[in-house]
């Protein structure tokens, strides 16, 4: 067996070339070539699928790469067969090459269909641009939501802060502002004042001429306090047919001849269905050490007396007197 593997007297060899130098180049430097990129190949095609773990080709990959390491194997015995012919084993070689090119070719072609599956460059270009549109579209969307969404978040903190029938402060708005006002009162010891304005007898007008009548006549006092109150001054709806005004950097004297001017307003007052109306004010000036709830209490105490004094008046809270 050995005898027949290296066997140089089967076929011809060198004398065939005739040992032209010009032939032995061409021949021998045409297989060397191919043998040490045929060498080549191989490890390049092993070390690709081992950086990208994603492809799952392994053993198509594999068969290929046999494919070319006995390509290059029979080139480097046509170079061996120059001077010595064994020309058995190069047959051997060639038939193992074609044995693998056939496994290599069947499994090719079956995996055909997902190859043809795996998107172009050109198709992957197509779908980036598609999804830069998507993405300026959805952009372009979520712009719109964030403007909607602020839109709708100040109509919201409109809502909660203005009194829906006088258009002024909520109560819950001019809560807020009196705390403010109390809060820099502690701190910067900047002194305000508050007024407490009640419509006097204002059953009798929704009694008289039905609710939506009042709510007007609420409307109309509030314009009324407002043009008559400076811009940094608070005018909210307390409850019913209170109103409550906070007065920065305001004592008491002069919040007393604003409250006098207020009432002297209200009472001049044109209202629709002939209506007149008085108002009655408490008068209230923070002093240390009390609180918002504090200051609206002496508030109150000044209007309810300003209410048993006969109404359309104003009073000024008093710690000393008796009523308090």
């Amino acid at each position: 067996m050995l005898d027949r593997l290296f066997d140089g007297s089967l076929m011809p060899h060198g004398h065939c070339l005739l040992w032209r130098w010009d032939l032995l180049l061409l021949h021998l430097g045409g297989d060397f070539m191919t043998v040490i990129a045929y060498s080549l190949i191989p490890f390049g095609i092993f070390y690709f699928l081992r950086k990208r773990k994603d492809l799952k080709f392994d053993g198509l990959a594999a068969l290929f790469a046999c494919f070319i390491a006995f390509c290059g194997a029979s080139h480097l015995a046509g170079m061996v067969n120059v001077w010595h012919g064994y020309y058995f084993i190069e047959g051997a070689i060639k038939f193992a090459t074609g044995l693998v090119s056939i496994v290599t070719a069947y499994y090719l072609w079956k995996l055909m269909p997902v190859f043809i599956n795996i998107p172009s460059i050109a198709l992957l270009k197509q779908r980036n641009e598609e999804l830069e549109i998507l993405r300026a579209q959805l952009e372009e969307t979520n712009r719109s939501l964030e403007e909607k969404v602020k839109e709708r978040t100040l109509q919201l903190e409109i809502q909660a802060n203005t009194d829906a029938v006088t258009g002024v402060a909520s109560r819950f708005a001019i809560m807020e502002a009196l705390s403010t006002s109390v809060q820099t009162f502690e701190r910067y010891h900047r002194s305000f004042s508050i007024l407490m304005v009640d419509v006097d007898h204002f059953k009798e007008v929704n009694d008289s001429h039905g609710h939506q009548a009042g709510d007007e006549v609420l409307a109309e006092l509030a314009k009324c306090i407002s043009s008559n109150i400076r811009s940094v001054d608070i005018v909210g709806r307390y409850g019913g047919e209170e109103f409550l005004v906070v007065l920065p950097e305001t004592p008491e004297e002069a919040a007393t001849e604003l409250a006098e001017r207020i009432r002297l307003a209200v009472e001049s007052l044109l209202l629709p269905f002939d209506i007149s109306i008085t108002c009655s004010v408490g008068v209230s000036g923070i002093v240390k050490g009390i609180s918002g709830d504090g200051l609206i209490s002496r508030a109150d105490h000044a209007l309810y007396s300003a209410k048993r004094a006969g109404r359309n008046k104003v009073i000024v809270f008093d710690k000393n007197k008796t009523n308090f």
